[in-house]
């Protein structure tokens, strides 16, 4: 064979694989639906193969709706695409594609879908930006401030790369807005929970709580998903002026199950109630004939009542408070006195105690007899004496009783 005719064999060889190759080629234009793998990733693109005569390009802002720091955020060598061709030049070799177009497309109805079935959806926060969170749902999604949590949160730095529990609120396809919101999904939840808890719970049932918040009129504690209330006077056996003197946000605490109201979610708690009484904490630390020492807490007419131990009150009888005579215990006592009493008798059983406080005191001496006692008493009346009284009486009335004669 020549040289020249293995030369033109040669050439008709390539030529046949060129048109091979050609063949193979996917014909594309621009919007059309292409799939691709990566081949490459850089910061900010990653280079696909479609399948044409030279690779794609899918700028990193073409990768996602929303920011994204570096294309490896999203996508791996070696993961399948797919995408749409946004630009395309032959001449220059340059083929642009999105993933993010056709993943708005897609999600527009999915969520339209999600939206209407009421569907949970799982989210990762891409940014944290004024007002709330950005999250990647196929789309750019808002998540407002106040639909984050069930309470306030004052800041969201941390908040990126969170991956949030979301249900779609509003959507608007002509704006480009799709609004979405974890709080109703945590306030289903814990509705749901707090049902299951109320259904559980049962009067005089023990448990334990944690004190969520302090109040004026007392504390309320979560017993497992629901709050109840100890009331001021639930908090403790002595007199408790605020919660605070007893508890504070976060204890762990121990309560007693009052009152159960289902219908309107309302619960009445006791922390007292688990703690032993305090008439049965006196018991064989009290007995009769013992001196304590007590504080005046009430004075009424007939007495005061002296606490002689934190929620034991005990009466000393008026009779009971001085050895002299007093006509009100007002003259001898006052609230918040401390006094030494004695024991007189004790029923705990029915809560009381009877004290005196003169029993603790010596009796002062008699004090000697007037002199006019001992003075020898008249046995009767003079003659004399008796004259000059009916004249006095005559004189007195003589002129306005002659009149009746």
């Amino acid at each position: 064979m020549s040289e020249e005719t293995k030369f033109d064999q040669e050439v008709q060889s390539a030529e046949v694989s060129q048109e091979e190759s050609m063949a193979n080629v996917n014909i594309i234009k621009k919007g059309d639906i292409v799939t691709g793998k990566v081949i490459k990733v850089d910061a900010d693109q990653a280079v696909v193969d479609v399948g044409y005569k030279y690779d794609g390009i899918v700028p990193v802002r073409e990768l996602s709706s929303v920011q994204l720091d570096n294309a490896e955020e999203i996508v791996q060598v070696g993961q399948d695409i797919e995408l749409k061709v946004l630009t395309i030049d032959d001449n220059k070799e340059k083929l642009v594609l999105s993933k993010r177009a056709i993943d708005s497309e897609k999600s527009w109805e999915k969520l339209a879908a999600d939206m209407e079935n009421k569907t949970i959806l799982e989210a990762k926060v891409a940014e944290v930006v004024k007002g709330g969170l950005v999250v990647d749902v196929g789309l750019r999604g808002f998540v407002p401030a106040s639909m984050v949590e069930r309470t306030f949160v004052e800041d969201f730095s941390d908040y990126k790369g969170r991956t949030l529990r979301l249900r779609v609120k509003e959507m608007d396809r002509e704006k480009n807005k799709v609004i979405l919101s974890q709080k109703d999904v945590l306030d289903e939840e814990f509705e749901a929970k707090k049902q299951e808890t109320i259904a559980k719970l049962s009067v005089g049932q023990e448990l334990t709580g944690t004190v969520q918040r302090l109040t004026q009129f007392g504390a309320f504690v979560d017993i497992g998903g629901v709050d109840g209330l100890v009331h001021i006077s639930e908090m403790a056996w002595h007199h408790v002026e605020h919660a605070s003197e007893v508890v504070k946000e976060g204890d762990q605490v121990r309560v007693q199950v009052l009152k159960l109201d289902p219908a309107n979610e309302r619960i009445s708690l006791s922390i007292k109630a688990t703690q032993p009484g305090p008439w049965e904490s006196v018991k064989n630390k009290i007995n009769i004939g013992d001196i304590v020492t007590g504080t005046v807490k009430r004075i009424v007419q007939f007495g005061a009542f002296i606490e002689v131990a934190p929620g034991v009150e005990g009466l000393v009888h008026i009779s009971q408070i001085a050895h002299r005579h007093i006509a009100t215990p007002f003259e001898v006592l006052k609230e918040g006195q401390e006094v030494q009493v004695k024991v007189l008798d004790m029923n705990l059983d029915e809560k009381r105690i009877s004290l005196s406080i003169k029993e603790t005191e010596e009796a002062p001496a008699r004090e000697p007899r007037a002199e006019r006692e001992r003075a020898p008493k008249r046995e009767s009346v003079s003659h004399e004496e008796l004259q000059g009284l009916n004249l006095t009486l005559g004189e007195r009335f003589g002129d306005k009783l002659s009149k009746f004669k």
